[in-house]
């Protein structure tokens, strides 16, 4: 059984990608947390229905539509952090990185209490009052981002891997996952679910061509593998779910190439006249590719012309984690396609020689060692830049790539903000931007609706190849910007959230006992414990419930109000927050109550071990002093230099550290910025502007004490919404970097991939149905079949239910007591083999219990199940109403006159599948000398050679040998080749 329900994403502009894949047995994967740029809880109600029957979840792409809504289900979903996750090492990091950067860019992605869960807890309030109110849920830390994202498996390409199921989960039987390459982000994965009969593709976002940086799709085998035919892993599966994205869209002709140079020479008209190109860009995927790409635009121009307008330009990469992203993505070159691992190995090479020749560094840099690219990743940056832009002070253009490209969130917002007026200025979008059916259109996809207009007029250029360069005029259009920020609850505000958070925390502690982390209230660490306690509560009646809510109800507004508590509200927590309390009567008490109320820390580690606190290693003459303790997560450069600006003291104080300056001799008090090239690991001081980007007035922008978006506020807070008006006189340019399948590349590989059912998500309406129409032709012309009918294509709508089952055969067999007893097993890599050899004989079904019924007992008298008392004959059968009688075919012994000549006609069988790699381990531990020869052929001990043909054959070989008295030797080697061959296979005999 395999049916499947898209949650996100399906038939909708939405691009939030979210699915339920439910097996036989009760197993039910969840592939993708996604979420759009609303990031209303609302759309995930379904989501926390299905969380209690969930056995495991699969993360395809680092993207906000495929895992954004993570780190919010960890963190308020009770249970879910109990489910296993599995993603690429890439979609790990990255999506980690990206988290943070939205919940530090924006509180929307904190998201607001819904008006319904607030009416049903706070019962003392009008619902007019209430409905009034967004409170905003606590976002996750950074700290609490990591821990969550820890908790992901990490899984490699072609891996196989048995999955472990939620403590809920019924058993999987066998379920494999095996991750493949999907092209379009650095690990974008294709699953492949294999589940008894079932053998599933899920593929979403997956791009076939191959890119700067990422790697072609691995149908055909992957990058550079040249194949005509889709891989045996990924081809003829039972059903294949695929996106539809692009199923309209026809690719321009060059591919990559003139995409690439389309772009650039875009950014060149608008350099060329002074101007400030913005593309805004994701903060941890497509962003890579088109740092990568402009980074080696910039190279390549300015090295071949003097005179290039590239040259005098500079180029920015704004975000907040946009080091982190490049640190991780400099760490995965393997992760990339071949021509980026090919460059870091010559560029190692030369470096190695350049090194061991004269000691100074060579010329070339590394993949993403961006050398023009400079990084800007403070608010104060972005308020320089917009200040030059305003004064008309720079001397040449710029270009700045800033997330989100959403525009709704992050530098990208604010960079608008400040350019829009400017008619030199340039937006260039680089995705059809998604559209969420419930809300507004975000900016992004406010201007390419204007770009698809063209209302204002368009600006025609040449390039110097021929080629037309189109850009769209604003026109003075007005564009509003909706911005939001916290601000701190008060009052009978307060109350209500407090209320509230009561009631949250009572219902976490009845549906999970010592699974995830319960809801934390944001003021000190007594209600934190508190919380904590109170998840032991387990069988606890209403009176109890009542009671513990009004009691942490109390508690919390005690910390706050200090208000004094009785020992009778105190309960069992008088051991804990009562001096002098060493007792206290547990006799007939029920939940907590019932135990010493003990909060169990957990020690924290990550990859690398236990989690350190620098705090704890201080001296006694540091303790002293106000000292700034590093993050545990922060960069090894920060560590390094925790104390270095504590202030004016004396230079022979025992234990002061020193400062950079202080190495090379008086200079200034400032440290440098050691992010500028990019790279937050620890290094040598740049020495040569070759090395890195040319030194900038950024580098000495210090972050002053501006207030951020989102940051003013730390405890319980409310959204506040504001709207601005902008006009809007830049120009708006398109390029489609989007780095996904086309109609030409789906029509041609759907047929390759020949799968039995088909499966369309992930895209609009009308792209689902155009592909399905073109899938059905495509596929029954394949079969040859005149009705396009035969072929089973799906489009389900979001919510909708797909029955997408193998269609099998199945016959029920029974097998005699006396055949039983004669089968002898045999295990095989924990399976149990054996064979049957009997005859098919017919035996009546019973009426009373369903089961065949034996000679011995036919002529028993059973009662029936019905009220009239009466008796079956002695048949035991059951009659049909034609007059048949319904029997179950069962499997006997044979007599003994036909049992010799089946014994001499049956063969022996052979059961597995052996590995010559094995076999070669195997022949090297028992003393063998076994090496590869040639291709595929295992040579041992020089003498026997064994070799695998297609079909899976072994063929085992004797070298004939002119020595005869070694001719004893060589003949041993080949029977002990032999039986290690049989000892890896279940030989199972023919009768």
């Amino acid at each position: 059984m395999f049916t499947f329900c898209p949650l996100q994403g399906a038939q909708s502009e939405s691009t939030a990608s979210q699915s339920i894949l439910e097996l036989d047995g009760g197993v039910k994967v969840l592939i993708d947390i996604g979420w759009d740029e609303s990031f209303h809880v609302e759309k995930l109600r379904e989501l926390e229905k299905q969380v209690p029957t969930l056995s495991l979840i699969l993360l395809t792409h680092a993207t906000t539509s495929h895992l954004a809504a993570f780190a919010h289900c960890c963190k308020n979903i009770p249970l879910f952090t109990r489910i296993p996750v599995y993603a690429t090492r890439p979609v790990i990091d990255l999506g980690r990185t990206l988290t943070q950067d939205l919940y530090s860019s924006t509180p929307l992605a904190a998201t607001t209490i819904p008006h319904t869960s607030l009416g049903e807890a706070v019962y003392s309030y009008s619902q007019q009052t209430v409905s009034e109110h967004e409170f905003l849920l606590q976002a996750p830390t950074p700290e609490e981002i990591t821990r969550y994202f820890s908790l992901v498996q990490a899984l490699k390409y072609s891996q196989p891997h048995e999955p472990l199921p939620s403590p809920f989960s019924p058993p999987l039987n066998g379920l494999t996952i095996t991750a493949y390459n999907a092209g379009h982000t650095l690990g974008g994965t294709i699953w492949h679910i294999q589940h008894g009969l079932e053998s599933i593709v899920y593929a979403v976002d997956w791009n076939q061509a191959r890119e700067n940086v990422f790697a072609g799709a691995a149908w055909l085998g992957g990058a550079g593998a040249g194949g005509a035919e889709v891989i045996e892993q990924l081809r003829k599966p039972t059903a294949l779910v695929c996106s539809s994205r692009g199923a309209d869209k026809v690719a321009p002709p060059g591919g990559r190439a003139k995409r690439d140079e389309q772009l650039v020479d875009m950014l060149k008209l608008c350099l060329s006249r002074g101007g400030t190109a913005l593309i805004p860009v994701d903060s941890s995927a497509r962003v890579l590719e088109l740092a990568y790409l402009l980074e080696h635009a910039w190279r390549t121009d300015a090295a071949a012309k003097e005179d290039s307008v590239l040259k005098t330009s500079k180029l920015y990469l704004a975000g907040r984690n946009m080091s982190s992203a490049l640190r991780y993505a400099r760490s995965m070159l393997e992760w990339m396609d071949d021509n980026i691992v090919r460059e870091f190995e010559a560029t190692a090479d030369g470096l190695r020689k350049t090194n061991g020749a004269d000691g100074k560094h060579s010329g070339d840099a590394a993949p993403f060692d961006f050398r023009h690219v400079r990084l800007v990743e403070k608010r104060a940056q972005i308020e320089k830049l917009l200040s030059r832009s305003t004064d008309n002070v720079q001397s040449g253009g710029r270009v700045i790539l800033a997330s989100d490209a959403s525009l709704d969130w992050g530098f990208s917002k604010d960079l608008l903000r400040g350019l829009a007026r400017d008619s030199r200025n340039l937006v260039v979008l680089t995705d059809k931007p998604a559209l969420s059916a419930t809300d507004r259109p975000s900016l992004a996809r406010t201007l390419w609706e204007w770009w698809k207009e063209r209302r204002d007029g368009v600006s025609v250029d040449q390039t110097a190849n021929g080629d037309s360069i189109e850009l769209v005029y604003g026109g003075g259009r007005e564009l509003t910007i909706d911005n939001s920020k916290r601000q701190a609850l008060e009052g009978e505000e307060l109350t209500i959230y407090q209320q509230w958070l009561a009631t949250q925390r009572q219902l976490q502690a009845t549906l999970q006992t010592g699974g995830a982390t319960a809801l934390e209230a944001p003021v000190d660490a007594a209600d934190e414990a508190s919380s904590e306690s109170s998840s032991d509560s387990g069988g606890s009646d209403n009176e109890q419930q009542g009671r513990a809510l009004n009691i942490s109800t109390t508690m919390g507004q005690a910390t706050r109000k200090k208000v004094v508590l009785s020992d009778k509200d105190l309960g069992i927590n008088i051991l804990t927050k009562k001096r002098g309390a060493s007792d206290f009567d547990v006799r007939n008490k029920r939940g907590r109550e019932r135990s010493f109320p003990l909060a169990i820390r957990r020690r924290r580690d990550d990859q690398f071990g236990d989690m350190i606190r620098p705090e704890d290693y201080l001296r006694a003459e540091e303790k002293e002093e106000d000292v700034q303790v590093p993050d545990a997560n922060a960069d090894a450069d920060a560590h390094a230099h925790a104390h270095a600006a504590r202030g004016n003291e004396d230079d022979n104080r025992l234990g002061k550290k020193r400062k950079w300056e202080d190495n090379a001799g008086k200079g200034s008090s400032k440290r440098p910025n050691r992010r500028k090239n990019g790279s937050t690991d620890d290094q040598e001081p740049r020495v040569a502007s070759s090395d890195g980007p040319m030194a900038d007035d950024l580098d000495d922008v210090e972050e002053e004490d501006v207030v951020e978006e989102g940051e003013e506020v730390q405890g319980p807070a409310k959204l506040v919404r504001t709207t601005e008006t902008v006009m809007v006189n830049l120009r708006i340019g398109f390029v489609d970097c989007s780095g996904l399948h086309d109609k030409r590349t789906l029509n041609n590989l759907i047929p390759l991939i020949q799968p039995r059912k088909l499966i369309l998500v992930g895209g609009t309406r009308e792209e689902t149905k155009t592909l399905a129409t073109d899938c059905r032709k495509l596929l029954a012309a394949q079969i040859g079949a005149s009705d396009e009918g035969v072929v089973d294509v799906f489009t389900p709508e979001t919510g909708e239910l797909v029955d997408a089952s193998v269609d099998t055969n199945a016959w029920v067999v029974k097998l005699s007591d006396s055949l039983v007893r004669k089968l002898k097993w045999q295990n095989f890599r924990g399976l149990g083999v054996v064979t049957i050899t009997g005859q098919l004989v017919g035996e009546p079904l019973s009426v009373e219990d369903g089961t065949s019924s034996s000679s011995s007992s036919s002529n028993k008298r059973q009662k029936t199940g019905d009220d009239t008392g009466k008796t079956v004959g002695e048949t035991n059968t059951e009659e049909e109403p034609d007059g048949r009688v319904q029997v179950v075919p069962t499997l006997d012994t044979l007599p003994m006159s036909m049992a010799s000549a089946v014994r001499a006609a049956a063969q022996p069988l052979h059961v597995g599948d052996l590995r010559l790699t094995d076999l070669r381990r195997a022949l090297q531990g028992a003393g063998f000398a076994a090496e590869f020869r040639g291709e595929g052929t295992l040579v041992v001990n020089g003498s026997v050679a064994v070799r695998k043909t297609g079909t899976g054959k072994i063929d085992v070989e004797a070298v004939g040998v002119a020595d005869a008295t070694s001719v004893v030797q060589h003949r041993n080697t080949l029977y002990e080749v032999k039986r290690m061959i049989y000892d890896g296979l279940a030989v199972v005999a023919g009768a």
